[in-house]
C-alpha cells in the first residue's frame, strides 16, 4: 500500500508524519516510545492497518523533529494537536499506543473538538516509580551508547518470550542502524514518562473510549489499563478489552487487534 510522507511546519516546531488509505474519515495513530523514528516503518504500519484503509485516511505522527531539553507528555500532546489542526484534521478517530496513548488521552481531554473516538492501547494515565524501572534501564543503555543492548532489553520487555526469540535477529540488525542522535532523542522521550499523571483529568474526556490492555504487561502493568477503566467504566460509551498472553506490544502481536478497533469505530 502506498504511503505519503510529509512535514508539518508550525511556528515553533516541525513534525514528520505519513499517511495512507483511501477512506474519507480521518484516523490518527500515535505510536509508542521507540528507539528509532516511526517514519522508517511506514510500509510495515500501512500493511498492519490495511483493514482500516478502505474506510479511513490514516495519519501516523512522529514526535517533533527537534526536541527541547525538557519535553513532557503534555508538551507532546500540544504539539501533536497543533500539527493535526494545521493539517485540517478534526473529529478524528485517535489511537495511541503506550506513550502514544498518554499523548492521545491528553489531546482528547484538552482538545475535544479534534477527537471523535479514542482508542488507548497498553497505556497508563500515570507512571509510578516502580513502572519506570524498565525505562530507567533503557535510558542507561542509551547513555552508554549500547543500541544492541537497548533493543534487546526493549524487545524482551514488550514481547512475549516466543515472539522475542522470533524477532531477536531483526532487533540486533536494527540496532546496527541506530545513530547517536537516535539515542539522544530516545533518552529525552523516555525521560518524559517519569512523573506523568493524568488520572485526575480522565473525566475531562468526553468522546467514546476503548481501552485495550494486556494482563502480562511487563512495562506498565495490567493494573494501568484497569485503573483507566475504573475512572471511565461508569460511562455507557466506554469499552474495555484485556488480552492474555500477547505482552505489552499486543498492538503488534495480537492478530485480531485491528478487528477490535474497527468494531469499536463502527459502533
Amino acid at each position: 500500500m502506498k504511503t505519503n510522507a510529509g512535514t508539518v511546519k508550525a511556528d515553533t516546531f516541525e513534525m514528520d508524519y505519513f499517511c495512507f488509505g483511501s477512506g474519507g474519515a480521518p484516523f490518527v495513530i500515535l505510536p509508542g516510545l521507540s528507539v528509532q523514528s516511526v517514519m522508517g516503518a511506514a510500509d510495515a504500519v500501512a500493511a498492519e492497518y490495511e483493514l482500516l484503509a478502505k474506510d479511513y485516511r490514516i495519519y501516523v505522527f512522529d514526535r517533533r523533529s527537534a526536541l527541547p531539553p525538557e519535553y513532557s507528555i503534555r508538551d507532546m500532546a500540544a504539539d501533536t494537536a497543533k500539527a493535526m489542526q494545521l493539517l485540517g484534521l478534526r473529529d478524528v478517530c485517535l489511537f495511541g499506543a503506550s506513550q502514544g496513548g498518554m499523548i492521545a488521552m491528553v489531546i482528547a481531554a484538552e482538545y475535544p473538538q479534534l477527537v471523535k473516538k479514542l482508542i488507548l492501547g497498553s497505556t497508563s494515565s500515570h507512571v509510578r516509580e516502580k513502572d519506570y524501572k524498565a525505562v530507567e534501564n533503557w535510558i542507561r543503555l542509551a547513555q552508554e551508547k549500547d543500541p544492541e543492548g537497548l533493543y534487546l532489553s526493549f524487545g524482551k520487555a514488550i514481547y512475549p518470550p516466543e515472539v522475542f526469540e522470533q524477532y531477536k535477529g531483526a532487533l540486533i540488525a536494527a540496532a546496527g542502524a541506530v545513530t547517536d542522535r537516535d539515542l539522544e532523542r530516545f533518552i529525552l522521550l523516555a525521560g518524559a514518562l517519569r512523573g506523568f499523571d493524568f488520572t485526575a483529568e480522565l473525566g475531562k474526556i468526553s468522546c467514546p473510549v476503548l481501552a485495550i490492555g494486556v494482563f502480562e504487561d511487563e512495562v506498565l502493568d495490567s493494573d494501568a489499563t484497569m485503573e483507566i477503566a475504573e475512572n471511565l467504566d461508569w460511562r455507557d460509551d466506554f469499552r474495555l478489552y484485556m488480552y492474555i498472553g500477547y505482552g505489552h506490544a499486543a498492538f503488534d502481536t495480537a492478530p485480531d487487534y485491528r478487528e477490535r478497533i474497527l468494531a469499536f469505530l463502527r459502533q
